[in-house]
């Protein structure tokens, strides 16, 4: 018997053993395959790889000269690393987004691209894009988007002071109808960097401009040394007005011309160094404005879809046999802000009302009526009184710089708090593996 016992623990030893080992020889190839640890997450070397693979096929696309594989691994590892951690930030903080806002989401950028769901799935399924792997992404963009907002945008603020600001030191926009097309490239420098630090970085930035005037080419360049968000498209920053441009840089931009790249301008995030890729110019702008004039029906328990069109219709009717709209106005619409005034919404510019509304109005003739239509509020009947358009340039321009000042705030906001986001969180690279 105590023969059989030690025989039994001995097997007992050999199996708790030989399972021991092979749960380390596991675990150790799964951590051979971890490129990097980003606090408590990791970035394995398949994810990797598939979004190398991605980036390469955007590059081929743009008919951009490929870097080299090892630069190209670093960037977008990089560019994955700040993605992982607003990621967890965007988790810690609650945000998500549903599947109905997703599916709404890529439904409104296949409309964008005249094609309905299924359409726009199949174009992307032959160019090599698995729908759910689009979708992750929409889903990542969506999350970054709302914690940007939530981190950044409802803290900034553009008052009316710093739009008159800029018009009076500015002139104003679009005066002389134009518009920048530009590259960009970020040498980054830690908050804390030391002076040594600062001091490599210029010089990095210095020996890339004399390359960049020497013929070397900008996206390539972008593509291989910016520490900026769009290093992987080249360093585009797209088409922007003057008063689209960061401040930091935006004296100096009227004065280069189509093909120029500035001396490198130091910043709290690093060294910028701006190309002037095109100019264009820009048109005045025109907008049309409505008086309208509606009667709203509810619906309710009392009241549905079928009852509130059939009482519109008979409203119409009566109007039609010459009762006068505006005293049906006042006592059947239950808007009562415009019905007190014979149900007129006054002028209207374009985006001021909801669209199903806005679009059976811009059908209407000047002192047509149309049918009944339907909205989130209940339903309509709707009237066009009168139709002007006008130059809106000056009004439409102050917008843009409005508009354009607060971008470039949360540009600028953006750019410092992902570099702190970056330099506080634990990162591990394992440089074995890029």
């Amino acid at each position: 018997m105590i023969r059989r016992n030690k025989l039994n623990l001995g097997l007992f030893l050999a199996l708790f053993c030989s399972l021991l080992f092979s749960n380390f020889l596991v675990r150790a190839d799964v951590l051979d395959k971890i490129v990097a640890v980003v606090e408590d997450d990791v970035i394995l070397e398949q994810e990797l790889r598939k979004e190398v693979s991605v980036i390469m096929q955007r590059i081929q696309a743009s008919n951009t000269q490929m870097p080299p594989e090892y630069v190209l691994r670093k960037q977008v590892l990089e560019k994955m690393i700040i993605d992982k951690l607003q990621r967890q930030l965007a988790e810690r903080a609650g945000i998500t987004v549903s599947e109905e806002m997703l599916n709404d989401s890529a439904a409104d950028i296949a409309g964008r691209n005249r094609m309905n769901l299924e359409q726009f799935r199949a174009e992307l399924e032959n160019q090599g894009i698995p729908y759910k792997s689009f979708l992750e992404n929409m889903r990542n963009e969506i999350i970054i988007n709302q914690l940007r907002g939530r981190e950044i945008g409802g803290r900034i603020k553009v008052t009316d002071r710093e739009v008159e600001h800029y018009m009076e030191t500015q002139g104003k926009v679009g005066e002389e109808a134009i518009q920048y097309h530009l590259g960009h490239i970020l040498i980054a420098v830690k908050e804390a960097a030391s002076s040594a630090e600062i001091q490599k970085a210029q010089a990095k930035a210095e020996s890339l401009v004399t390359k960049l005037r020497a013929g070397q080419d900008f996206a390539q360049t972008a593509i291989s040394d910016s520490d900026d968000a769009n290093a992987l498209k080249g360093g585009d920053l797209g088409w922007r007005s003057l008063s689209d441009i960061p401040s930091l840089f935006a004296d100096g931009i009227t004065a280069m011309k189509q093909g120029d790249v500035a001396e490198p301008i130091r910043s709290p995030s690093g060294f910028h160094i701006i190309k002037m890729l095109e100019i264009k110019g820009l048109d005045n702008h025109t907008i049309t404005k409505t008086k309208v004039r509606h009667i709203l029906v509810k619906t309710n328990e009392l009241v549905d879809d079928a009852e509130a069109r059939k009482r519109l219709l008979a409203l119409k009717a009566r109007i039609a046999d010459g009762d006068d709209f505006a005293v049906l106005a006042r006592s059947h619409s239950d808007d009562k802000g415009s019905a007190l005034k014979g149900g007129s919404l006054d002028w209207v510019s374009p985006g001021d009302l909801v669209k199903p509304f806005e679009e059976a109005m811009s059908k209407l003739a000047v002192g047509e009526m149309g049918e009944p239509v339907q909205t989130q509020f209940g339903w309509h009947l709707i009237q066009v009184l009168d139709r002007e358009s006008k130059d809106n340039s000056a009004e439409y321009r102050k917008n843009l710089v409005r508009d354009a000042i607060r971008k470039r705030k949360i540009e600028e906001e953006t750019e410092l708090w992902m570099r702190r986001l970056r330099d506080e969180a634990f990162v591990e690279i394992n440089e074995d593996r890029l």
